[in-house]
């Protein structure tokens, strides 16, 4: 590897550093802007630590951004913590228009580090700019000339009481191999001090350094052997001392950020993560090829050989599901994550809309594959921007229902088996159905003679371009957001419901496979072919004789619990043939009354299975979600329980 080659990996590693860092920055800014925002409802003082907090965050923000080379991000961040200067030192008081003002800026500086991270164009800070500087009073304005810090020569004495030095490291191939980077740099650093200020700079020839200003009481000589680890120091001096570092709390607050401590957590790229489990996926596959090879050679060995042998692989698959669970559970994150962000959401809508709302949350405990994470936010996002814009009403209607003025929207999310359920609903009032059959109708969506409900309300709701309103508002646009949250849903192996009741609002429901790489699945054969069924998308098996099988008009029902079940042939669905033998099985799909049966010729019984995406569009059938290998060797296709349910309802 080139030396220029080095430097930009060195600094592209630098960078995943740096959006690490200021997703958890951002993430205690989404979380303490709430809790200032709720102070300030109640008429409550503000605590300091949150201003603290608040404060430290966009200083560190300030700081990293500019190391990164991201100025937007650095110039709003240093006005924002302008601001909660202010705040802090009681020069001015909390009110609705700083409020706004945060919670716009911070919504801005995601945009900015997501823009950044996708090397796509910046956004402009120029109007969150403005509103900020507007809240500060006319007060001595910092400049960066009154904070420069010249070098000092050796002898002369600081006007700090603590000394500074301007450490530089410079990066090299050598010193990468002895472990030595930016980041064990920056420790040695807080080690021997506090870091002031931190710089990157790239020199002639593409070399990158940093420059660390350092306040530190230690003697040269306990650094002066750090040069050959390409470290080079002089000592500085300030014409007016930085304001308090990030790391430092605030005076009188001895609080901690709430971040977690370097010492406990250990950062790791998601590629690698996945590069794990897709490491115990082949030995998934393995395992089972030994089971398949055991079962084979079983009648060659003695009772004693073969016990033993059984034993070992029951071992090895206990061990393997431990280490796959191990794996998962790294992959891992709190669902709050995501509520957090869609708080700020809903009172930024709130504010635009003039309603009344107020979000409710539980569950945010839950954990949830951080793949999903970021691939669940749009969907259910638009969910919540459907219930403010279409579900809640306004204050003074709400008064004349006899309903309290603010309205709510709840989430929750929980632990399904092998699943996760998120639901939102809301108190609002409710899907109108007389307004959604008639433009349903007027779009030949909907015969003069049928009523949406149930999962014909959700496939109308979800028909591209369908709208209820004429005209778009802010909240929600004209015609784009349930289409695309079941086709994210549907990316995702998940299945999407809806439950809506006049006045008394509308209630949406989600359910995710826990993992999309590695699950348990059902092994079922049609003819001569083999299917897997992930479990997870699986309410029932049942067996069914023909004769309790009844017609109707072109359709075949069963007796299930009461109710008349709907029953499909998977032979009739892919074209295979079918044997009418006199007992088959049945995998149930869907809840209540869009429950639907599938019938197979057997389920021969259940594995665990390695999920293999068929991202080919020429390839790509509905119903099918990928392939998987057995462990005789066999390719068979993966079932897609809830696309294959949607599919069967519309020919019902």
């Amino acid at each position: 590897m080139s030396e220029t080659e080095f430097n930009a990996q060195f600094f592209d590693q630098f960078l995943d550093d740096y959006y690490a860092e200021a997703d958890e920055h951002l993430r205690s800014v989404r979380r303490n802007v709430i809790d200032l925002e709720d102070f300030f409802t109640n008429g409550q003082a503000v605590p300091a630590n949150t201003l603290n907090e608040l404060f430290r965050s966009f200083h560190t923000l300030k700081g990293i951004s500019a190391m990164a080379g991201v100025p937007a991000a650095e110039s709003l961040a240093h006005h924002m913590e302008s601001y909660l200067r202010v705040l802090r030192d009681g020069q001015t008081a909390i009110s609705g228009e700083g409020l706004a003002a945060l919670v716009r800026s911070t919504k801005k500086l995601e945009e900015i580090v997501a823009s950044k991270r996708n090397n796509a164009e910046l956004p402009a800070i120029d109007g969150e700019v403005r509103r900020l500087e507007s809240l500060v009073p006319d007060t001595p304005r910092e400049t960066d000339a009154a904070v420069h810090e010249v070098p000092q020569r050796r002898g002369e004495s600081s006007i700090q009481s603590v000394p500074r030095y301007l450490f530089t490291f410079i990066s090299a191939p050598g010193l990468a191999a002895r472990n030595v980077n930016v980041n064990t740099v920056r420790e040695r650093l807080q080690q021997i001090g506090t870091i002031i200020k931190s710089t990157p700079t790239v020199r002639t020839g593409g070399q990158v350094a940093f420059e660390f200003t350092v306040e530190t009481s230690a003697e040269e000589a306990s650094f002066e052997s750090w040069v050959d680890d390409g470290i080079e120091y002089e000592p500085v001096v300030a014409a007016t001392p930085d304001p308090a570092p990030a790391d430092a709390p605030a005076a009188g607050d001895g609080s901690r950020s709430g971040l977690p401590g370097h010492s406990n957590f250990v950062r790791v790229e998601l590629s690698r993560l996945d590069g794990l489990m897709l490491m115990v996926g082949e030995l998934v596959v393995s395992r089972a090829k030994l089971e398949e090879q055991i079962k084979r050679l079983g009648s060659e060995m003695s009772a004693q050989q073969l016990s033993s042998l059984e034993e070992t692989n029951h071992t090895i698959e206990r061990q393997l599901r431990n280490l796959r669970d191990g794996v998962m559970r790294t992959r891992m994150t709190p669902i709050g994550e995501v509520f957090e962000r869609l708080q700020f959401a809903v009172r930024d809508l709130a504010r635009e809309s003039g309603k009344k709302v107020r979000l409710e949350t539980t569950g945010e405990s839950t954990e949830i594959d951080k793949m999903l994470v970021e691939k669940v936010l749009d969907p259910l996002l638009h969910l919540v921007r459907n219930a403010v814009s279409h579900g809640i009403e306004s204050a003074s209607e709400r008064k004349s229902k006899d309903k309290p003025e603010i309205g709510t929207i709840r989430l929750h999310a929980a632990t399904v088996g092998e699943s996760i359920m998120l639901e939102v609903s809301d108190d609002g009032s409710g899907i109108d159905l007389e307004n959604v059959a008639a433009r349903a109708r007027s779009r030949g969506l909907l015969s003069p003679m049928d009523y949406p409900a149930g999962s014909a309300l959700l496939d109308i709701l979800c028909s591209p371009g369908f709208s209820t309103r004429d005209e778009a508002d802010k909240a929600s646009g004209r015609g784009v957001g349930m289409d695309v949250v079941r086709r994210a849903i549907d990316d995702l192996g998940g299945t999407l419901s809806l439950e809506t009741r006049a006045d008394l609002g509308a209630a949406f429901t989600i359910q995710l496979p826990l993992t999309l790489a590695i699950a348990d699945a059902l092994i079922v054969s049609v003819d001569r072919e083999r299917f897997a069924v992930p479990q997870s998308g699986v309410r029932e098996v049942i067996e069914i004789r023909q004769s309790a099988v009844r017609r109707l008009e072109n359709n075949e029902i069963i007796e299930y619990r009461g109710t008349a079940l709907p029953l499909v042939r998977l032979s009739k669905l892919f074209a295979l043939e079918d044997n009418y033998r006199e007992a088959f099985h049945a995998f149930v799909v869907g809840e209540g009354s869009q429950a639907v049966g599938v019938a197979v010729d057997r389920v021969i019984g259940q594995s665990e299975i390695v999920i293999r995406p068929v991202s080919d569009p020429l390839t790509q059938v509905p119903g099918i979600t990928g392939a998987t290998e057995l462990g005789d060797g066999r390719i068979v296709l993966i079932l897609d329980a809830a696309a294959i349910a949607r599919r069967l309802e519309q020919k019902l």
